[in-house]
């Protein structure tokens, strides 16, 4: 039965499939035997994704640190995560409390910002063209006042209580993993290319050498290239905001710098919350808003992201805009900001073994000859 099943290719891959479609099935009706799995990987997700992220930022200057003082690296370590702590209390000590009395100075004058929508709206009405359009009535349908958007706010609030108990417990314990992680990362890494050699055949330990390099070269440049990007949106949005007079301008300087990280939709949505904030009552601002934006994206595409990230990623722009697309309806924003790499790294394996394939044919037609 066997033999007549490998003789008849209709039959052998209907049979494949078949089992193929049985595993699955059993899958989903063991599901419960996978879930402790699933909860293990999600738990060390977060520590280990941001211990990652600082490893690829700081690594280098440990590297650069030991290699001119000729110190031992477990000290170059101490002081690179001296200086990061230095960092962070800088962070929580003045960036954070600015971004706070401005999303509170903010807040405040939410009510002012959609009356003057509301006005802007009420005057649009008096245009002959859209006499036939009851605007007002439009305006109370969304139910867009300060009262109602507190109600849906405290409400919300309510009903996720325990999500946010849930969330802030998760944050304390991944802030207490990630100095821990980002410690041995640091001190060990170095040691993990041997060690994945010795399970791989003797003859293919290089190549997997080659492969690891690879795939480090390119999460280092698109880390460290993002890292800098975004420092030099966030400082010349800021300045450039500064210098026209917005309101907030440090405050929306962050939101851009974060929002560059989204490749290509994200220098819009960083000046989104400008152009609210200034069309209705200035339009001129808000154009100066954009062309702040303009400028400074200029500057990062034509002179920061050219020397800093380079061709090291060499993926179309169509390719990426299909990829956070479909990176997004999967994950949601946690796919959008790792989706590009994640392409990256498969990118940089699937072409790997391309070019493995056609070396060992090569080598085999020599051999023949």
């Amino acid at each position: 039965m066997f033999e007549k099943i490998k003789e008849s290719k209709l039959m052998f891959w209907s049979f494949e499939l078949l089992i193929l479609a049985t595993l699955v099935f059993v899958s989903t009706k063991i599901d419960f035997i996978f879930q402790p799995v699933g909860t293990f990987f999600s738990t060390l997700f977060a520590p280990v994704l941001i211990a990652g992220f600082l490893y690829y930022l700081l690594n280098p200057i440990v590297n650069l640190l030991t290699r001119l003082t000729k110190m031992k690296r477990i000290y170059g370590i101490a002081i690179v995560l001296l200086l990061l702590l230095g960092v962070l209390v800088w962070l929580v000590l003045a960036v954070i409390p600015s971004l706070v009395t401005q999303l509170a100075s903010l807040a405040e004058k939410t009510p002012q910002f959609i009356q003057g929508m509301q006005e802007w709206l009420t005057e649009l009405a008096k245009n002959p063209a859209l006499q036939n359009i009851d605007i007002e009535a439009q305006i109370d349908k969304l139910d867009i006042s300060y009262g109602s958007l507190i109600q849906k706010f405290l409400s919300g609030l309510s009903s996720s209580l325990g999500s946010i108990v849930g969330g802030v417990a998760t944050t304390a314990m991944t802030v207490i993993t990630v100095p821990f992680v980002l410690f041995y990362m640091l001190k060990d890494g170095q040691r993990l290319v041997p060690n994945i050699q010795r399970f791989f055949p003797e003859k293919r330990r290089e190549q997997i050498v080659e492969l690891l390099g690879d795939m480090n070269h390119t999460l280092s440049s698109y880390i460290s290239g993002q890292a800098i990007e975004c420092v030099f949106v966030a400082t010349f949005t800021f300045i450039g905001y500064q210098i026209i007079g917005v309101e907030y301008a440090f405050l929306f300087g962050m939101v851009a710098g974060v929002t560059n990280l989204i490749p290509y939709l994200g220098p819009y949505l960083g000046l989104l919350p400008a152009v609210l904030v200034t069309v209705f009552n200035s339009p001129i601002k808000a154009l100066l808003c954009c062309v702040v934006v303009l400028i400074v994206q200029q500057l990062d595409g034509n002179i920061i992201y050219p020397n800093v990230i380079g061709k090291s990623l060499k993926i179309h722009p169509l390719t990426i805009i299909l990829v956070l697309m479909v990176a997004g309806n999967i994950a949601g924003l946690l796919g959008i900001f790792l989706g590009v790499p994640f392409y990256a790294i498969c990118r940089t394996i699937v072409v790997f073994l391309i070019r493995v394939i056609r070396n060992d044919q090569t080598k085999k037609l020599e051999t023949i000859k």
